[in-house]
Formats: structure tokens, sequence, C-alpha cells
């Protein structure tokens, strides 16, 4: 099937979201219970500081701790409202922030900064001055800032409005409950299905029946991500996931043509977004490229650059290291979907 479509489904229990471009899968959103959700926001209370690390462990709900950074000022004991910003690693504290965002599909409101920012992508005048109209129509209360995402452009002035008074009433609901002496959840996070529905924005047929994911063949490429090799045209290359690190290795396979390396590189550096956003990794990706001369790195990195910037998941672009190889820094904002997937 051409074009973008959306499968909203459950898998073995698990709410599943979907996204497949021309058929291929794209992203993929699997639900998790084992941990907090990100962007659940938590009343919070100070636990102990890590002054080696400048950070504070603090206390959340059902035993769960929470790892808070820049805690200047904090005391033990003292409550503080923390939004869950990623997935931790295994046996360690929850990732937690206390600059919490309440977002929807069009707003994201922000209590403590203050300002009006609208999209980039959005470069219309018009557009730009009906959604300045709309924002300062919205009566946000002082000291609470509100951005306006690029969907903007495509919705209504009613939806806008809606998403911004929306999300301005659930801050209020969420800062008038932030005091207490024990922690809280106040929001749980959102799901896939609504994720898909948050950031998916870009015009798409959705399919909401149940075994959508059976009908339109994704479960085959859903069992694909259960191994780690990655088909590149005559090469591959393996995304593998440790303890410490992803690591990736390119081959140029049966390809002995003078450009091989090349071309089989370029491919990887295309996929690799993908196949890191299908799979759930984060953290630390080291990359080792097939034979790579020095003279070739500035025009793997431009590649690099171009790939990861439309990828939805932050990703820093780290360097080189002295042995070749080249380091990421991706933030683990999902689960990993194998383990998932091996329980299913």
């Amino acid at each position: 099937m051409k074009g973008r479509q959306i499968v909203l489904d459950h898998l073995g229990g698990r709410e599943v979201a979907a996204l497949l471009v021309d058929g291929q899968l794209d992203d993929l959103l699997i639900d998790d219970d084992s941990a907090p959700r990100p962007g659940a926001i938590y009343r919070a209370i100070c636990d102990r500081p890590l002054k080696g690390q400048g950070g504070m462990i603090v206390r959340l709900t059902d035993g769960e701790t929470g790892f808070l950074r820049q805690v200047k000022g904090m005391k033990p004991g003292q409550p503080v409202l923390v939004q869950v910003t990623g997935y931790p690693d295994e046996g360690k504290a929850v990732p937690v922030t206390t600059k919490v965002l309440f977002k929807s599909r069009h707003a994201i409101v922000t209590p403590g900064a203050p300002g009006l920012n609208i999209s980039r992508r959005i470069r219309d005048e018009d557009s730009r001055d009906r959604l300045l109209e709309i924002a300062h129509g919205a009566g946000l209360e002082d000291g609470v800032g509100l951005i306006l995402r690029s969907s903007c452009a495509e919705a209504g002035d009613a939806q806008v409005a809606e998403d911004i008074a929306a999300m301005a009433a659930l801050a209020g609901a969420v800062l008038a409950d932030a005091d207490g002496t024990e922690p809280e959840a106040l929001t749980e996070g959102d799901g896939p299905h609504a994720l898909a529905w948050r950031d998916w924005s870009e015009p798409a047929a959705v399919e909401t029946a149940p075994g959508g994911l059976d009908r339109l063949g994704v479960i085959d490429q859903i069992e694909a991500l259960r191994g780690a090799r990655v088909a590149l045209g005559a090469g591959h290359m393996w995304v593998e996931p440790t303890r410490a690190l992803v690591a990736v290795d390119v081959n140029s396979g049966g390809d002995t043509s003078p450009a091989a390396a090349l071309k089989a590189n370029l491919a990887a550096i295309r996929a690799l977004p993908r196949a890191l956003r299908l799979r759930g990794l984060g953290g630390q990706v080291v990359i080792d490229f097939a034979p790579l001369p020095k003279g070739q790195r500035r025009q793997a990195e431009t590649a690099l650059r171009v790939a990861f910037k439309p990828c939805p998941v932050d990703t820093a672009l780290v360097g080189w290291t002295p042995l070749g190889h080249y380091e990421l820094q991706r933030k683990r904002e999902r689960v990993a979907t194998a383990p998932l997937l091996a329980g299913l």
C-alpha cells in the first residue's frame, strides 16, 4: 500500500501502534507496564542526595525510585514535582526532571517557562498570525508558557484552542496537587495509541479494527525485529544491544566492487535511524563501519546528520574514536522491543 498508514491494535494483550510508510514498518510503539511511562508526572519525595553525581534519589509510588539531576537547594523529605523522561537501565532509578511539560497533538504547555513559541516549520506568515491570535486568546496564567507544534498548520482554530485549553487545565490541576508528604502519581503518561495520535500527525489512513496488524502483514515485520541482522541490498549490518552499548557492525557482503564498502556504509547510515527506532534502542551507539578511509569520513558525517535530523528520538552525533568507530548518544525514551517480543 502506498502512503502512510497507522495501525492501532493489541498484541499479546499489549497496546501496539505501528506506522507504515509505503507498506514498510517505519515506527513501532509497544506498551510496557514494568516501569513508569515517559511523560508520567509524580509528586515525588526527595530521599537522599548523590553528591558525587550532583543528583538526588527521589521516592515515587509502588517502591519505585527516580534519579533527579540539578538539585541545588533541595533537601531530603521535600516534595517535588517531577516528570519521567525515559526508561531506566536494568537495576537503576527512573530518570526524571523538574521541567514538567504538558504535551498534546497541537500544543505544549510549559509551567515555569513563560513565553510563546511557534514551530519553525510553520513559515506561512498568515498561519503564524492566526496562531498568535489563538494563543493570546487562551488566557494562560502568568509564568506559564506555550509551544504550538507544526501540526497546527493543518488544524482548525477550534482544534488548536481546544488543545491549549485542555493542556492548561491539566497543568493547573497537577500544579494544585504538587504539595504533600507522600509520593503520588498525578498523570500516567500516554500509551502507544495516544502517542500515535499525538506525535504521528502527518496525514495517514488509520486502521483501528482488531486484527489490523495481522491483516496488513505487520506481524511478520515485527517478528523480524527479534533478529539483529538488517539487510542493505548486497550488504548488511548487525544491530546488537549489549549491557554497556549498542554495537552496529556494517558488512559489504558479496559485493567486491571498489566502491562496495562506501555503498554499504551509506546504506547503513540511511537505515540506522529506523533500525534503532523499531528496536527501541538508546544510550551509547558505536558503529563499526566497513573499511572507511579517513578521506570519506566527512561524507559519512554529512550522511549521518541528514539521516538523523527527522528522527523523533533525540540523538547526538558524538564523533570518531581512535579506532575509527563512530559514536552516537541516543535518548532512552523507548523500551527495548526484543524483550517485549520474547514475552509474547
